[in-house]
Order: C-alpha cells, then structure tokens, then sequence
C-alpha cells in the first residue's frame, strides 16, 4: 500500500489503512464482518519511528500477520520510503473478535473460513 502524507501521527492512521485494505484483500473486509455481528477493535497500537518522512514523499507499507489464536491477532508493519527503501517506521497493532454485545468470538467455531483465512496468513509469515 502506498501512502504521501506526512507527520509522525499518520503512522497509525497509515496501519489502519493497510490492515483494512489488507483483510479486504484476503477476504475479510470490515463491513462484511459488522453484517456478520462481528466487530474488530484495535487492543493497542505501537509505533518506532526511524527517519522522518517529509512532505511529499511517498511510502510503501508492508504488513504481515504476526500472530493469530482464534480470538486475537497481531499485525506487523514496516513503513518504507518509496524511493530508497529507507525504513521510516514500523510497528505492530493487536486486534480481536467481539460480537454485538462485546463477547468474544472464537473465529474457528463462528466463520470456520475467516479462520481457515487468518491461519493461511499467519503460516505464510512464519506464525505457528
């Protein structure tokens, strides 16, 4: 995903991005998850900023899941200068699964194929 604003308080924003338009990609965009009764918030963020990103620059986001339990996942990103591959951030986001009424949902038993989805992602990044 490639982003061209700047200020260091857009990184987050920057990973909400790439995590929507990233799950949307695999399947598991957020509208279709709110239909379903199916929210995910953000349990916490972090962010290490590296070099400064200035305005007018873009940036490529790379993104991987890191983790996955069924209920919780965590995401990586890597904030990257488009032009020199420069690491200008990276950071991580943990995230779960909650119906309606703020009860947790076990994604294996609930929707069997975003399971089967995150499980994908999470062995292609070398998550066990």
């Amino acid at each position: 995903m490639r982003q061209t604003r700047w200020a260091h308080s857009n990184y987050i924003r920057w990973f909400e991005e790439a995590r929507t338009e990233f799950l949307h990609r695999v399947g598991l965009d957020y509208d279709s998850m709110e239909d379903t009764g199916i929210m995910s918030p953000v349990l916490d963020a972090y962010a290490e900023y590296k070099t400064m990103t200035r305005f007018g620059e873009t940036v490529d986001i790379d993104i991987a899941i890191e983790s996955y339990n069924g209920i919780k996942f965590g995401i990586v990103y890597t904030v990257r200068d488009h032009a020199s591959g420069d690491i200008r951030c990276t950071g991580k986001t943990h995230h779960c699964f909650l119906d309606t009424s703020g009860k947790p949902v076990f994604l294996k038993k609930a929707k069997p194929q975003w399971h089967e989805i995150l499980s994908t992602c999470a062995v292609t990044h070398g998550v066990k």
